[in-house]
């Protein structure tokens, strides 16, 4: 099953005080673009990282975010003693003026002592064991790296019925065309026979031989055969590409070039309306295609 380039998660987790966010989000590319915005305080995890996202992947631009947090809130909060009663005497001063000066003023509340710069003094949070800060880490990297690809083929599965549809839209034209040319072929001998009739009124004198040679190239120049069965020969290994497990975004988009040059040739070689007009429907659903396997891994 193809996987899409374009892909999304995000984890949560936390060891000890600290806690972490992560996410990695993919579009597509022409080759593997990883992006590892990572901190330096988790030695070795970006070479891990590095190594476990290339080997699940093959295609795309990945760009992988890990924020880390530090709960604070884990020591115990104690006052300092010395500094509410600065705190408090400097409030006695401030009360003191104000009134001298005739205004009064709110009495403040525990609330707001507290709120005072250094009153309330947190202990230093335990000292975090940054062997298992790793470990824990990596573990959570790697369900966020599984969640990843899981999208991926889920997306890779909604472009294959996208793209199945399209390659049965083309099949079909492609049998409408072959119906169509054989319906230009009757129209095509009567038209000549006409003309070889005039021109024979015409030119008492003429060469029939050569005549003969010209309707025959003719006839080669606009024959639409060999285009047809190379349409029908890129449907098929379209759709082996998409029951191969392999990467074959590049692959797809070759093909898709492939197929664009056939339909182009086919209207360049039409010679009737209805030809030209599933020439342009074959066109119009490649194009289309086309846009598809861009996401393609």
């Amino acid at each position: 099953m193809i996987q899409s380039m374009t892909a999304f998660a995000s984890r949560t987790g936390a060891f000890g005080p600290m806690s972490w966010v992560w996410d990695v989000r993919g579009v597509n590319a022409r080759g593997l673009d990883l992006r590892l915005r990572l901190p330096d305080t988790v030695p070795g995890l970006e070479q891990a990282v590095r190594t476990a996202l290339s080997a699940r992947i093959a295609r795309g631009n990945v760009t992988l975010n890990l924020r880390l947090g530090r709960d604070e809130a884990q020591g115990a909060l104690n006052l300092d003693l010395d500094q509410l009663d600065r705190v408090l005497a400097a409030l006695d001063l401030v009360q003191d003026r104000a009134m001298a000066k005739g205004n009064t003023l709110a009495q403040p509340t525990a609330a707001d002592v507290l709120a005072q710069r250094g009153v309330v003094v947190a202990e230093a949070a335990a000292d975090v064991d940054i062997d298992g800060l790793v470990q824990a880490v990596q573990s959570d990297f790697a369900e966020l790296l599984n969640e990843f690809v899981a999208m991926r083929l889920s997306e890779g599965a909604a472009l294959t019925r996208v793209l199945s549809d399209h390659l049965d839209q083309i099949a079909a034209l492609t049998d409408a065309a072959a119906e169509a040319a054989e319906a230009r072929r009757d129209e095509a001998r009567a038209t000549l026979t006409a003309a070889l009739r005039r021109v024979a009124e015409d030119v008492p004198d003429m060469d029939e031989g050569r005549v003969a040679q010209e309707l025959a190239l003719l006839a080669v120049k606009s024959d639409v055969t060999e285009e047809l069965d190379r349409l029908r020969a890129h449907v098929a290994a379209a759709r082996e590409l998409l029951d191969d497990d392999k990467p074959a975004g590049r692959k797809f988009d070759f093909l898709a070039q492939e197929f664009n040059r056939e339909a182009n040739t086919l209207c360049s070689k039409a010679g009737s309306q209805r030809l030209t007009a599933i020439g342009l429907d074959l066109k119009a659903v490649i194009d289309q295609m086309r846009e598809q396997v861009q996401n393609v891994e």
